[in-house]
């Protein structure tokens, strides 16, 4: 019988080295079926089972096998798998799935080995090196709402679980810097400030109410709406006093979105629309001269299979829009900057759009037929944040909600809870402020992340900010009590990490043990599903666990103090990585 040393690429992803110790046995057992993939998953009666015997026999049974159902495939399969430190016992259940346990030796000595190497070393691999997530995306001259914390918020936990996954992540900020909307921005501009030179932000004031009362002109004004539409050729055209009033116009409205990235501790790379004009034109005739593009009532267009209207390139009047400027950005992010992998992420309403595009450049032959071969590219849609109407969540007076207000307000409901407890008496005026900060917009980000993206939620600041259940403010409550344990030791954790050994003697300490060792493949299934609220709801059950454990197994003065107080360092550990993931700042004391 074969012996395989554990596997160092999938070191801290027990599904991975088990599925490795399958494909052994599944060449074995059946080695005229070279193409089977290991079918592993958590298990209901072992820690993991292998789900290949029902389908094997259903592909075997024809060919003469000397196998008599599936239970003797999965004997077999049991019979030919490797020896290896990590499994413990296999059985037969049911109709033929085999069940694993793990060795509970080997879950202490992989948590041991994680708090020397570091939480790196359980990271996955994934199969691609450099990925596009095109997220946030708000546009110039407005407000950052409510709209854009979803994309935000998703987009820069997707983005963490790819680059802690080794991948190479360009986050790209897709501004809407472009288009006829600027044409009444800047003739706005001119009237109010004849000299744009000295034009401030202070000047300008709420670039918000700017635009509205440039719009009202625009909707009312026939002389100003002419002279609005001869500023967008200028602008396009490349006039140079139009582009500095435009420039001047973006730079003002992009210092308020940095306020709002910096507080939520996202970072992005600004690649707006206007980056993509000078490759259109070639775009379009690169696409023209694959017959992709048809003349269709004065305007170019693209028909894509199986949609009723066409995808529209240029329009009748000569000038470019959504599709041709996105077309543009997907041409160039693959190959200019060779990403293999490009996401997208805005709100459902958007989807067929992106469905369109996407079609249209599978038929340029940019991308593969077979959506799951790489280069690839998704729409990560989500659903809208409704109020408690259940309507799209609006201020009373039914305008947007402005982003900073519900920042603002995160904080200010977080520290008024952290006084109503007495912690201004404890803290200094800095600790109040950076733990009401953390806990606040952690609340927001985590109420946000926890729901499926496919379905909206209703935004409620009550239920985000309670301490009791599936909550940022619990689960931050929950590491503050294990540092505290940590803390009340005495005992110098490091010098416990290097000498101290692990023992998983009670079911309780086994049960932590397992759900630790299960992170890596959480959130390696996370980024092939592009669904974080997984990683949410293992941290959550992580911390359930961590209950159960700690309500069954005393930890300091007990005889297992040792290891018990490694067992809570290094859930500390792993729900720490879980909170960076989720952009959620961890606070050591509550």
């Amino acid at each position: 019988m074969a012996t395989i040393v554990a596997n160092k690429e999938f070191t801290g992803n027990p599904r991975r080295q088990l599925a490795k110790l399958f494909e052994v046995s599944l060449k074995l057992t059946v080695p005229d079926e070279p193409n089977v993939e290991p079918l592993i998953e958590p298990g209901k009666f072992g820690d993991y089972q292998c789900n290949n015997a029902m389908g094997l026999w259903s592909i075997i049974k024809g060919k003469g096998t000397q196998f008599k159902g599936p239970p003797a495939v999965g004997q077999a399969l049991i019979k030919s798998l490797p020896s290896s430190e990590m499994v413990e016992s296999c059985s037969i259940a049911g109709p033929g799935f085999v069940n694993v346990v793990l060795s509970a030796k080997w879950i202490a000595k992989s948590i041991e080995n994680m708090l020397v190497d570091g939480i790196d070393t359980w990271a996955p691999t994934l199969s691609v090196k450099r990925a596009v997530v095109d997220f946030s995306s708000p546009n110039i001259a407005k407000e950052m709402h409510v709209g854009h914390l979803r994309s935000t918020i998703i987009g820069d936990t997707l983005a963490r679980m790819l680059e802690y996954s080794k991948v190479e992540v360009l986050r790209r900020n897709h501004v809407g810097d472009w288009g006829t909307q600027f044409g009444m921005l800047i003739e706005f501009l001119f009237e109010k400030f004849p000299d744009t030179d000295s034009v401030t932000e202070t000047a300008i004031g709420d670039l918000q109410m700017f635009y509205k009362k440039s719009k009202l002109r625009f909707d009312l004004d026939p002389e100003f709406k002419e002279k609005a539409q001869q500023a967008v050729v200028r602008l396009q055209g490349g006039d140079p006093v139009y582009r500095k009033a435009w420039a001047k116009i973006c730079e003002i409205s992009r210092n308020e979105f940095a306020k709002v990235y910096q507080r939520l501790r996202v970072e992005l790379e600004e690649k707006g629309e206007s980056f993509y004009n000078p490759y259109i034109a070639n775009v379009i005739e690169e696409l023209s001269s694959k017959g992709l593009v048809e003349e269709n009532e004065g305007a170019r267009v693209i028909f894509v299979e199986g949609f009723n209207i066409p995808l529209m390139v240029v329009k009748s009047n000569g000038g470019f829009n959504y599709a041709s400027t996105d077309l543009t950005a997907l041409w160039y992010r693959l190959n200019e900057e060779k990403a293999e992998w490009i996401i997208y992420l805005t709100d459902l309403g958007q989807q067929q759009h992106f469905h369109m595009f996407f079609k249209a450049a599978r038929k340029a032959g940019w991308l593969p037929d077979d959506d799951k071969t790489y280069p690839r590219v998704n729409h990560v849609g989500f659903g809208l944040v409704l109020g408690a109407d259940n309507k799209r969540f609006r201020t009373r007076a039914n305008e947007v909600v402005r982003l900073v207000d519900l920042l603002d307000e995160a904080k200010d409901r977080s520290k008024a809870a952290l006084i109503e407890r007495g912690k201004d008496k404890e803290w200094t005026p800095e600790e109040l402020d950076q733990i009401a900060e953390a806990v606040g917009y952690g609340a927001l980000k985590y109420a946000d992340l926890k729901t499926n993206r496919l379905t909206g939620y209703t935004f409620s600041f009550d239920q985000m900010l309670n301490d009791k259940g599936d909550t940022a403010v619990y689960l931050l409550y929950a590491h503050a009590r294990i540092c505290s344990i940590i803390r009340k030791s005495g005992k110098d954790i490091d010098e416990l990490k290097k000498t101290g050994k692990i023992a998983l003697d009670h079911a309780a300490e086994r049960a932590l043990g397992l759900h630790l060792l299960q992170f890596a493949e959480t959130v390696e299934e996370a980024c092939t599903t592009l669904l974080p609220n997984m990683l949410c709801k293992y941290l959550y059950y992580l911390s359930e666990e961590f209950t159960k454990f700690y309500s069954n197994c005393q930890v300091n003065g007990s005889a297992e103090e040792t290891s018990r107080l490694l067992l809570c360092e290094a859930t500390a550990i792993v729900m720490r990585k879980c909170f960076y993931l989720l952009g959620i700042t961890p606070v050591y004391k509550l």
